[in-house]
């Protein structure tokens, strides 16, 4: 029985080849910074994204193996924790991947997306100008 096995989308395939396809995914998008995918794939793979930057944010041993765990990839997880060490998100409390739409495809009309790692600053918001009335 698969009670309570459903961990997010199914995108049209098993789970043991859901899992497979998003663990490659992500280990492309760490890898390049940037790919090409449907949108459904893309929403997908957006937390496990976020998850393992998070752990390389905190940078321990336990948060380390997790990471390796999720992307499979040793050298791709090293990387990453660099990344991370010398500060590359910092600044960033989440929000480190962005989609943009490219269209659809002509084959089967699907929604091609590029999912890519944020690299920018943050750039705080502007206080809401307060006026005064007068009287």
């Amino acid at each position: 029985m698969r009670h309570k096995k459903k961990r997010g989308m199914k995108l049209g395939t098993d789970a043991s080849h859901t899992k497979a396809m998003k663990k490659s995914l992500v280990g492309a998008l760490l890898l390049n910074d940037r790919i090409k995918t449907l949108e459904s794939r893309a929403k997908a793979i957006r937390p496990d994204v976020d998850r393992v930057i998070t752990w390389a944010k905190k940078g321990d041993l336990a948060s380390r193996r997790l990471a390796i765990a999720k992307v499979g990839d040793k050298e791709i997880v090293r990387e990453v924790f660099d990344k991370a060490a010398q500060g590359m998100w910092a600044d960033r409390n989440g929000g480190y991947t962005r989609i943009m739409k490219l269209g659809r495809r002509k084959g089967d009309n699907a929604e091609v997306v590029i999912i890519e790692l944020v690299n920018e600053p943050v750039q705080p918001k502007a206080a809401p100008a307060v006026t005064k009335v007068e009287e």
